[in-house]
This record gives structure tokens, sequence and C-alpha cells, in this order.
């Protein structure tokens, strides 16, 4: 008679692997260096949300890190500064420094917005979302060759339409943000009740009224 054969032994736990020798992970990483490394490559603000995940850190710990150098570079006075502008962290020159930049970038080129540019702009940043006809109106003059230029830029965006009257409604955007320096609409000056009441005007303007003669930098 032949003997019952033992119960077969548990396979075995294979142990975790510890990384080679002389290799890191983020983790690892002096996390202000990091920062500075990762937030030289963005190209819009980065939240702290992501900054965390990416860089394996608590949250409160790169808020402290990204304060501590936006100081440091305030006090040492450098070329640029770390500020938080539109939800998120970024790298921006100083303004003090701007001429020199500007020599470099536009290198004779003309890429600041006209006046009429600007103006629209502010229309729309304390009117939003507002329709076309209705900037046309608080301005005076027909609107529509410098929305384009403001679209293309990416200053504004579409913003659905208006119930009534099916008219396409227009709004700032992030990039605007950014471009102002402001972490939102809320930090915009007080200016709007300077602005005169567009449903007082939009009578003299008309969404579908066709625009003639539209200069891309100027109104028609």
């Amino acid at each position: 008679m032949t003997e019952p054969e033992a119960p077969a032994s548990p396979p075995a736990v294979p142990e975790s692997v510890p990384p080679p020798a002389g290799t890191s992970t983020v983790a690892d990483l002096e996390l202000r260096p990091a920062l500075e490394a990762v937030l030289m490559v963005v190209d819009e603000p980065v939240t702290e949300a992501h900054l965390s995940k990416v860089l394996e850190r608590p949250r409160r710990q790169v808020n402290e890190a990204l304060h501590d150098l936006a100081e440091e570079y305030r006090r040492q006075g450098r070329g640029f500064d770390l500020r938080m502008v539109a939800g998120g962290w970024r790298f921006y020159t100083r303004p003090e420094y701007a001429e020199a930049v500007e020599r470099f970038v536009l290198d004779g080129q003309q890429a600041r917005l006209t006046q009429a540019a600007l103006e629209t702009l502010a229309v729309v940043a304390y009117r939003q979302p507002v329709s076309r006809s209705r900037v046309s109106a608080v301005r005076g003059v027909n609107c529509d060759g410098v929305m384009r230029t403001l679209l293309q830029r990416g200053l504004l965006e579409e913003a659905g339409t208006e119930p009534e009257t099916g008219a396409i409604l227009y709004r700032t955007t992030n990039y605007f943000l950014e471009r102002m320096g402001l972490r939102g609409l809320d930090e915009l000056p007080e200016l709007a009740p300077f602005l005169p009441e567009a449903d007082a005007v939009e009578g003299d303007s008309q969404e579908a009224v066709p625009s003639f003669r539209v200069d891309d930098g100027g109104d028609s």
C-alpha cells in the first residue's frame, strides 16, 4: 500500500525587488529644485494639485515651497517672479525689464494690442458673457474686426448663445487672466460702474448687421 503524498507547499511569495543601487524616484528629489525644473518648461500656469501629483509630495509641502521660492526671487531682485495666476503657478519676467524682453522677442515687430482692441477687451471683461452687438453698442462703433482679432489671440472665446436673440455670446479666457496677471475676474479693478448699461443702448446696434471694410487691427 502506497503512502499518501504530502500536501504541496504553497507557492513562495516573491519578495519586492529593491531599486538598483544609485537610482532614485521623483519623491527622493529635492523639492525646490524639482519645482524650478518643472516650472521652467510649462507654457501655462500649473496648479499645486498637479505639481503635488507629479512630484509625489503633499500639497501643503508644495504650497510652502512655492511661496518660499517666490519670496526668495523677490528678495534677491531677480529678473523674474514666480506668481500664482489663473489658478496656477508660472514664472513671469518682472515689469521693470519689459523693455529688454520686448526688444528681444519682438525684434522690431509690433505685437501690442491697439487702443480699439483694449477698449473692446475691457467691455467684454466687465459685461461678459456679452454679444458683439452689445459690445459695439457700448463702444459706439462696429467691433467685428477687433473681436475677431481677440478671438484669434485666445483672449476671448464663445460662451453659448443669448436665449432671446440667438446671438453668440463671448467671454474672456484663462489666457486673458494669465496675460493680465489676475487670479480671477474678481480681481478686475472696480470700473464696471463707469461703463454705460448695454441694455440702454442696445437698440443702436443689431447682431445681424453685416460689417463692411473690416480691419483686423482697428474698427470699421
